[in-house]
């Protein structure tokens, strides 16, 4: 793995934003998906069975795929108006429905990729926080055991079948450090600033990991 970046605290707190978000996968399509639809807009990921998935695809997103057929909908069901006409009027509204903008989620609506992401790595960095200082075989393979499963079934598949492919790296490298819980905590750090080297974010200080997910802050701020 690279160097141990020296970045501020701060900007190495704020850079642990999202989770396994990936890059979408947009120049390659699943199986059963229809070129001669529309242009999906920017950022919408598809399922394994060719259909939008909601917890690949970020909010913004998602909200331009649903205001899209909204309008494919009205187009079609249009039929007063000429072919032409039809034309002229939907295709600037389908281009701004193609283009994503900012926008929050309620709470209680299904998380989209990145609430799902920030979730997860809370969760995972508070279980390698909590995990045993000198963790005896059985903690090892329980743990072993849930980061396969893990993996496997994370919501959203892209994410998931990233995160395989790092751990299975050919070298052995990136197997899961699972002595101890230093070892595991810095590990899980290093699994993470992969994920922020691929969506172009500030690398966090591992050797800060402790304080960020376990103890708090020296300067007091968590207490």
């Amino acid at each position: 793995m690279p160097g141990i970046p020296t970045e501020s605290t701060d900007s190495q707190f704020k850079s642990m934003g999202s989770m396994f978000n990936q890059p979408n996968p947009t120049s390659s399509k699943p199986a059963g998906d229809d070129d001669s639809k529309a242009p999906l807009p920017k950022g919408v990921v598809l399922d394994k069975d060719g259909k939008p998935c909601r917890t690949c695809t970020s909010v913004a997103s998602w909200r331009a795929l649903t205001k899209q057929a909204d309008l494919n909908k009205n187009t079609t069901s249009s039929s007063s108006s000429s072919t032409a006409n039809k034309m002229t009027t939907s295709t600037p509204a389908l281009a701004a429905a193609a283009t994503p903008s900012p926008s929050e989620l309620p709470s209680d609506c299904p998380p989209d990729v990145e609430q799902l992401g920030r979730s997860t790595w809370t969760l995972l960095h508070s279980m390698a926080a909590t995990y045993p200082e000198k963790a005896n075989a059985e903690h090892q393979d329980n743990m072993r055991g849930f980061l396969k499963f893990f993996s496997k079934l994370y919501p959203c598949w892209v994410c998931a079948d990233d995160f395989q492919t790092w751990m299975a790296h050919p070298s052995g490298q990136n197997q899961p450090r699972l002595g101890s819980r230093k070892e595991f905590g810095w590990w899980m750090c290093e699994a993470h600033n992969e994920v922020n080297r691929k969506l172009g974010k500030k690398e966090f200080d591992c050797r800060l990991w402790e304080e960020r997910w376990r103890t708090g802050w020296k300067d007091g701020r968590c207490d």
